[in-house]
């Protein structure tokens, strides 16, 4: 009987700390930014790509937008994931100087992200305003 015990301790004192280091795995996945562009009022619209040579990272699970320095009426937003079926967003609305928009799911578990355009209007007569694409792993 107490080597029974003996073994389930044993057992249970090594798979404790697996346990730990499994919940703490998806401690480092956090939000990160994959590129920036300066919208102008004169133009309608933009598309945010990497710089030329580089690829945006891989195993993006979540994306999203967000906007400095004027508030921007966003009228959609294509997110264009390797592999996979570009994901249009409609009727996004104001996104506030600041702001961001709701986080969209990776259409796989984990996707590599090539590209956003994004149709828009910077309003109360300013004439840029910035906006950032953000990635979560």
């Amino acid at each position: 009987m107490k080597t029974r015990f003996g073994i389930a301790r044993l057992i249970f004192a090594s798979i404790v700390p697996l346990l730990a280091a499994l919940g703490t795995a998806n401690a480092a996945d956090q939000w990160f930014v994959l590129g920036e562009k300066v919208l102008k009022a004169s133009d309608p619209s933009t598309e945010i790509k990497a710089e030329e040579g580089k690829t945006w990272k891989e195993d993006v699970k979540k994306a999203k937008i967000s906007i400095e320095g004027a508030d921007v009426e966003i009228q959609n937003v294509v997110f264009r994931w390797k592999g996979r079926k570009d994901e249009t967003i409609s009727n996004v609305g104001v996104v506030k100087a600041g702001g961001e928009t709701a986080a969209k799911d990776s259409p796989g578990r984990e996707s590599t992200l090539l590209s956003v355009a994004i149709k828009y209007k910077i309003l109360n007569n300013k004439p840029t305003a910035t906006v950032k694409v953000w990635g979560y792993d």
